[in-house]
């Protein structure tokens, strides 16, 4: 299934998976929504041009928890729709004033190579502050609720990646949801049993 609005574009990957993308601009972000039997998982929440929310609420079957590969700008965009947000650790101090670019520099990158929507105001942009409901340090456990081959649950590994640890990896039991740069400067996400996985294991552990 293929769902389009003028900003978002839905993928559906399987019963409980959905791929939520920004194709108008060159980051061309995408964001995970993974529903349980109880609750729903959103990985990223987007650039924050465009409200994602009415989006997830037409995808989602319960209470929406959002939590962030890592903080930056474009994968935060919409935290302020989500009281019920995680964080890692080691990012703490960037939701609290602590991010090292200015604001007028990230206004630079939401207008860059973007097709913005018509009357979009870029001087309105703030990039995400706020308090995590759920500090995550690593090796967590999210239950969504619903049979484990249902995405009962996820495990959270922190990987290296861009400039500092606290990216998040998201493994569930009988799926897998790495996201990963790929060639065109966006994210493609990675939909597979983790008995693809287990050569690549010693190398994770490693990073």
């Amino acid at each position: 299934m293929q769902d389009q609005n003028p900003w978002f574009t839905v993928d559906q990957v399987d019963p409980d998976t959905y791929i939520i993308s920004e194709y108008r601009h060159w980051e061309e972000t995408h964001c995970y929504l993974l529903n349980g039997r109880d609750r729903t998982l959103l990985i990223d929440t987007g650039l924050g041009i465009c409200d994602i929310s009415p989006v997830v609420a037409a995808l989602a079957r319960g209470p929406v928890t959002a939590v962030a590969t890592h903080i930056h700008w474009d994968h935060i965009g919409g935290h302020r729709y989500y009281l019920d947000f995680y964080a890692h650790e080691a990012e703490l101090s960037w939701l609290q004033g602590g991010f090292p670019q200015p604001i007028e520099l990230i206004r630079g990158y939401v207008t860059d190579r973007c097709q913005l929507p018509e009357g979009y105001d870029v001087n309105t942009y703030e990039f995400f502050q706020g308090t995590p409901t759920r500090v995550l340090r690593g090796g967590e456990t999210i239950h969504l609720g619903g049979h484990l081959r249902r995405h009962g649950s996820g495990l959270l590994h922190p990987v290296s990646g861009h400039r500092r640890a606290g990216h998040l990896r998201q493994l569930h039991r009988q799926r897998a949801h790495p996201a990963r740069r790929g060639p065109a400067g966006g994210h493609s996400g990675y939909l597979r049993g983790l008995h693809c996985w287990p050569h690549h294991f010693p190398r994770l552990l490693r990073l």
